[in-house]
């Protein structure tokens, strides 16, 4: 394999998915900012959840807002619904791994609260569940997709759906569009200086 012509196709897949990234998801991105201000302004929390590189994105945004991002501040009510390996198992075990995350959201949500499911093909069904349970307790149901979307179409929203249909470009652009959220929540919650 030639490495130097593989990095430069990457790099330029990247920057193409980035450049359509940008020019359609400014709006979805702001709505999913404000939906997140106004719940966390009311005392709510945001509930993060994904299978793979989604759940790790989901632990890592999670812990960004939790612990810090930019700098030290107060902290930033958000749970990774993929961490606990008893409730996981559990969940899966005795109620099928497509109620993993449909199941903790009954038990910590509250109306209110924004659940945030990511899924680069919109199609995992423990996802979807939690996102039909979001929207049945009351809670805001958004999400990260790729593709066409798939079946979080109607079911999220705002969905800020990644114009790509490479798994890993998907990936690339939901930890940007995460961070940015972090960025954006510490500005407009008045915890740090922009």
């Amino acid at each position: 394999m030639d490495l130097s012509n593989f990095f430069e196709i990457e790099l330029k897949e990247h920057n193409a998915v980035l450049a359509e990234t940008r020019r359609t998801l400014g709006p979805a991105f702001a709505a999913w900012v404000n939906c997140c201000v106004q719940a966390l302004k009311n005392g709510n929390k945001l509930l993060f959840f994904g299978n793979g590189g989604s759940a790790a994105d989901c632990q890592h945004l999670a812990t960004e807002l939790t612990v810090r991002y930019k700098t030290d501040r107060a902290p930033i009510a958000a749970i990774a619904l993929t961490t606990d390996t008893s409730v996981l198992t559990a969940v899966g075990n005795d109620l099928g791994f497509d109620q993993l995350f449909a199941r903790q959201l009954r038990a910590l949500g509250r109306p209110g609260d924004v659940a945030i499911g990511i899924s680069t093909s919109g199609t995992s069904t423990n996802v979807l569940e939690a996102l039909r349970a979001a929207k049945d307790m009351g809670l805001v149901a958004t999400g990260l997709g790729g593709g066409d979307g798939g079946r979080m179409v109607g079911l999220a929203d705002p969905l800020l759906i990644v114009p790509s249909t490479t798994t890993a470009r998907i990936q690339e652009m939901h930890i940007t569009l995460g961070q940015m959220l972090c960025g954006a929540l510490e500005v407009e919650l008045g915890l740090v200086q922009p």
